[in-house]
């Protein structure tokens, strides 16, 4: 299993991601919380404290280690637990989608082409009014 983003936990326990990213950040909590598959390798005493981790991040989510050491737990109880991989793959394709259309993910191309222009725009997501006074 592909190694969820440090960027992308901290993109999503930092809520720039909107209220979609901020349900993902809930349902992560949730699935960590989750008791290992009783047929897993999972050991609680040997992997680090998932939930912790989570917590740690939500204090401080613009620290890149703390994220970083959120996705190596994320990593290692995937590897013990299998039914765990599963739902955290699925979680972080959900998770890739929205942080990617909050981040302007999407192909765009604008081109203005020909004679002189006044007053062009390029724009995308505009909440809000715009004035060009």
């Amino acid at each position: 299993m592909e190694p969820v983003a440090a960027d992308l936990l901290m993109a999503l326990a930092s809520g720039t991601a909107g209220a979609a990213g901020q349900s993902l950040w809930e349902r992560l909590r949730a699935l960590v919380q989750r008791s290992p598959d009783p047929q897993s390798d999972a050991v609680r005493g040997d992997e680090p404290e998932v939930g912790a981790l989570v917590g740690a991040l939500d204090e401080d989510a613009s620290d890149e280690e703390r994220a970083a050491r959120l996705a190596e737990g994320l990593a290692l109880r995937a590897r013990q637990d299998p039914a765990f991989a599963e739902a955290l793959a699925l979680w972080r394709r959900e998770a890739e989608q929205v942080s990617g259309a909050a981040a302007g993910g999407g192909t765009q191309h604008q081109e203005i082409s020909g004679g002189t222009q006044h007053n062009v725009v390029f724009t995308r997501d505009v909440h809000g009014s715009i004035n060009l006074g």
